[in-house]
This record gives structure tokens, C-alpha cells and sequence, in this order.
């Protein structure tokens, strides 16, 4: 796979944010800010990989051309530098296909594909859905296991039959089981990123690759050292980042919701991302005042004080 930054260990990169969609006013896709938030989130947020149209970039709510064409300002502005991973997933696997085939078609260097949601298949239904999606492009594969939101687990045993296809390399994991990742990664050479914040610092003690972040959008940088620190055999300097961004991790993760509040956090460090669509709604003033001083605490610069 040719790439900007993977590696065979880290085959997407190893900090990575899953960026919001930037609207305007009235709700449409503001094209010139996703330019200016990709850019910044790689050239001052220390991110080597974005995934545009996950759940964070509210990809429930953009049509199939929005997606296209977010993808591909993204390219433009950071493909030659970072990975851009497009988000693909669907509870319609010949949709997913569709999507992925576009994605390929647009320049991406890899495809995010989250399990069917609300109808719940079992997990031969989830194989054969992931295997289909797989089959249809020649880009690298990342599951994300996101149970949470989906309603039904990848097991695993259903991940390490997964593994057996050459471009299905990596897991995003919102799942939270360490001990069976674990299992999943000593039978297989998929490789484990961390979907779920509250967790970054535990997921590289069981040998995660990278992140996939909401809070990098505002503390990417630190995230990003801290996975170098650790690698580095400086586990202490990780674990004083990760001490450090908890305030910032309960503000952003544990009070609204992702989406709303990163794109509020990032109005409050100046790189204004717009309003988000219904059925979200703006954080309220309460929720602001909380955010602010979670991210005061965690040590982020803010322009409105």
C-alpha cells in the first residue's frame, strides 16, 4: 500500500483524528473550513492520519456527494502528508460497497467500515458484510467495532476470520475489551487503534498502533507524543500527558457528545467548525462553561480568554 505514513505495524498512521464535518449557518458543508481544519489538525495538531465521515463527522446526516466531495478537499490539502481514511460503513452493505467504490475512485488511501447498525446481523452476517465491502476496492480496511453505537460486537472469533483477507489490516475499537483484543492481535497481525479516549494510555499498554481521536482536534499534538513517549520505552512521560488530558477528555467525550463538543472546543481554540445537524444541537451555555474549564485545566490555549 502506498501511503504518506503507514508502516506494517501502523498501516493507517499512528495518531489519527476523526474530524467533523464543517457546516455553515445555514447547514451546508462549509468546503473552505474542512480545507483549513485538515490542515490544521496536520500541520499544528501533530495528526499523521484523518478519517473524514465517521461518526464524529456526522456521516448519518451528509449525502453520498457531500461525503465525495469532503474526501476530496481533504486529498487536496493533506493527501500528500497524512492518510485520509474515508469512512464507508453502513447498515446496507450494498451501500457500504457503493461508498467504498466512490472513496476509491476520489484518492483515498484506506477505508473506515463501521458494523451494521440497527438491524443487528449475527456475526456471520457481519463477515460476510466486512469480506463484500473488502472484496470491492483495493483499499486497505479499517473495522470498527463501535458496539455501543451498532448494537452488536465483532467477536472474536469473527475478527480473526476477518484477518484472513489481505486488506482487512487494522481494528478501530470502541469496544473496550483489552483482554480480547489481546487474544484477537496475538492470533492475527490486525492491527489495534484505540477508539475510545477514555482509554488511549491502556490500549498501547496491550500494543495498540495508534489512536483514532476525538480530542485531537484540540490536543492532538500531546496525544500524538504520548504514543511516541510510550514506544520510546518512556512510559511514566506517557502516563503524565495522559493525567494531564483528562480534564480535556471529560469535556469533550463525557458531557454531550463527541461531535457537538469538539466542534464546540474547537470555537473555543479559534478554528471554528460550525453548527451541527439535526437530530444534534448545539451545546448550551452551561455545556460551554463546563468545556471551558475542562480544557483551561488540561493545559489548551483558548482565544475567548
Amino acid at each position: 500500500m502506498a501511503s504518506p505514513t503507514g508502516t506494517m505495524d501502523a498501516p493507517f498512521g499512528r495518531m489519527l483524528t476523526a474530524m467533523v464535518t464543517p457546516f455553515t449557518a445555514d447547514g451546508a458543508v462549509d468546503y473552505a473550513a474542512v480545507r483549513r481544519l485538515a490542515a490544521y489538525l496536520v500541520d499544528e495538531q501533530g495528526n499523521d492520519g484523518l478519517i473524514v465521515s465517521g461518526t464524529t463527522g456526522e456521516s448519518p446526516t451528509t449525502s453520498d456527494e457531500e461525503k465525495t466531495r469532503i474526501l476530496e478537499a481533504v486529498l487536496e490539502t493533506v493527501g500528500d502528508r497524512a492518510m485520509v481514511i474515508a469512512g464507508a460503513g453502513s447498515n446496507d452493505t450494498h451501500h457500504s460497497i457503493e461508498l467504498a467504490k466512490a472513496a476509491e475512485r476520489a484518492g483515498a488511501h484506506g477505508l473506515l467500515v463501521v458494523t451494521p447498525y440497527y438491524n443487528k446481523p449475527p456475526q456471520e452476517g457481519l463477515y460476510q458484510h466486512f469480506m463484500q465491502v473488502a472484496d470491492a476496492t483495493r483499499l486497505p480496511v479499517m473495522l470498527y467495532d463501535i458496539p455501543g453505537r451498532s448494537g452488536v460486537p465483532i467477536a472474536s472469533e469473527t475478527l480473526i476470520r476477518l484477518a484472513q483477507h489481505d486488506r482487512i489490516v487494522a481494528v478501530k475499537d470502541a469496544k473496550g475489551d483489552l483482554f480480547a483484543a489481546g487474544q484477537v492481535m496475538l492470533a492475527t497481525g490486525l492491527a489495534f487503534y484505540s477508539g475510545d479516549d477514555l482509554l488511549n494510555l491502556a490500549w498501547l499498554a496491550v500494543g495498540a498502533a495508534g489512536f483514532v481521536s476525538v480530542v485531537g482536534h484540540v490536543v492532538g499534538a500531546e496525544l500524538a507524543q504520548m504514543i511516541q513517549l510510550y514506544r520510546t520505552n518512556h512510559a511514566e512521560q506517557a502516563q503524565a500527558i495522559h493525567r494531564q488530558l483528562i480534564p480535556v477528555v471529560d469535556g469533550i467525550m463525557l458531557r454531550a457528545g463527541g461531535a457537538i463538543m469538539a466542534k464546540a472546543a474547537l470555537g473555543l481554540v479559534g478554528v471554528p467548525a460550525g453548527p451541527v445537524r439535526l437530530p444534534l444541537v448545539e451545546a448550551d451555555d452551561k455545556q460551554i462553561a463546563e468545556l471551558r474549564a475542562c480544557l483551561v485545566a488540561g493545559g489548551v490555549k483558548l482565544t475567548d480568554i
